[in-house]
């Protein structure tokens, strides 16, 4: 597991969802919520090595099911490109990621 994407990271205001935030938690689960549109999701996580999976368990509007992807965390920022497994290859590198921005604990 890699701690250092443990927190609370919000995507930033120049993305397409601004104030979507991601909380990944020790344990292995992680919430999110995007309050603009009443959003509120939760599931588990696995990140190591810039590989990300994330299993959503439940979501306001039913968007469950595993996503797959990469990320990096450059200093505060953490840039995140997930597609769904199965419908798509995990992403070869991170065009087309989001950005979200670490919130002081």
């Amino acid at each position: 597991m890699d701690k250092s994407i443990l927190g609370k990271w919000t995507q930033t205001e120049d993305q397409s969802y601004p104030g979507l935030f991601f909380l990944f938690l020790e344990d292995g689960s992680f919430e999110a919520r995007y309050d603009a549109l009443g959003i509120v999701s939760s599931g588990t996580w696995q990140a190591d090595k810039g590989l990300i999976d994330m299993d959503q368990q439940k979501h306001t509007f039913g968007l469950v099911g595993k996503y797959e992807g990469r990320y990096e965390i450059d200093g505060n920022l953490l840039r995140m490109n997930l597609v769904a497994a199965g419908g798509h290859a995990r992403p070869t590198d991170l065009q087309g990621a989001v950005t979200y921005l670490k919130e002081e604990a």
